[in-house]
């Protein structure tokens, strides 16, 4: 399917990246003084798409600093001895919760590009007393791991901050072992709206003017080798967007690497972004 890139074309990669930056460095900053981060319904952005039982095992901070569309460790499944990868890990929230259910035979890695939010997550990992997990510093276009490496990768509403999200699709494939899996949450676009309608109903650090549409999502991961995918909306974050669940598997007899064979995707080159989710 063709897609319109105007308004990506209009905004650099730069922009896209200190807009982003800028953002979740003040809402680490937020959640490390004991504010809340999240603007807009808690019920639908946030800690609140966590459960009672979950908050309570993390650290104040953590929670404060969610800023997701749900809840990618249940999404994912998570099975003891695997290794997980949560792009754009934020304050940390998703890579602890994704370090106890793996255990101590299992690993959980965050990846993200703010120094704030990286500094968060590793004091709330020390508080939570979590020694599976650790934090890189990186973009998610650019993923510094090496290929085949990782069992299951999560994220949560990140990869619509991202400004070429071909790069990402590309990147998710590579690292996964053949026979994992991704289990992510993410806003997505109503097939009707163009970019310019959704960039009409929120920003690109909003998680709304970058997200892609339920067809191209779909359409970016199969481009790039993975299989069984599906976009399952979850609940509405504005007109015609909503949170959704994506799920999709590198095929057992598949090369570790990935092919890149959709050129449509919305692209503004360069330099990408990994923020911890939205709000």
């Amino acid at each position: 399917m063709s897609i319109d890139t105007t308004l990506v074309d209009v905004m650099t990669s730069d922009a896209i990246h200190d807009e982003v930056r800028a953002h979740y460095a003040r809402a680490a900053a937020e959640a490390a003084a004991g504010g809340c981060c999240a603007s807009g319904d808690q019920e639908t952005i946030g800690a609140g798409l966590y459960s009672a039982l979950e908050q309570a095992e993390l650290p104040e901070a953590a929670v404060l600093a969610s800023l997701g569309c749900g809840n990618p460790t249940a999404v994912a499944e998570l099975r003891e001895g695997e290794r997980v990868l949560d792009l754009g890990s934020g304050g940390g929230i998703d890579v602890l919760l994704s370090a106890r259910r793996v255990g101590p035979t299992g690993r959980a890695i965050g990846l993200d590009m703010t120094d704030e939010m990286l500094a968060l997550a590793q004091r709330n990992a020390v508080e939570a007393g979590v020694a599976n997990v650790e934090f890189l510093k990186g973009h998610i276009e650019a993923i510094p791991l090496p290929a085949a490496s990782v069992d299951v990768v999560i994220s949560n509403c990140v990869i619509n901050l991202a400004a070429d999200k071909r790069a990402v699709f590309r990147e998710i494939a590579r690292v996964l072992r053949p026979g994992g899996r991704m289990g992510i949450s993410d806003i997505v676009a109503d097939d009707r709206l163009s970019p310019a309608e959704r960039a009409e109903r929120g920003s690109f650090a909003g998680c709304i003017a970058g997200a892609l549409s339920v067809s191209e999502f779909r359409a970016g991961l199969e481009a790039v080798g993975l299989a069984d995918v599906t976009v399952t909306p979850t609940h509405a974050v504005a007109d015609g967007m909503a949170s959704a669940i994506v799920r999709a598997t590198k095929p057992a007899g598949s090369d570790p690497g990935a092919t890149d064979r959709d050129r449509r995707l919305p692209v503004t080159g360069g330099d990408g972004c990994g923020g911890g989710g939205c709000c």
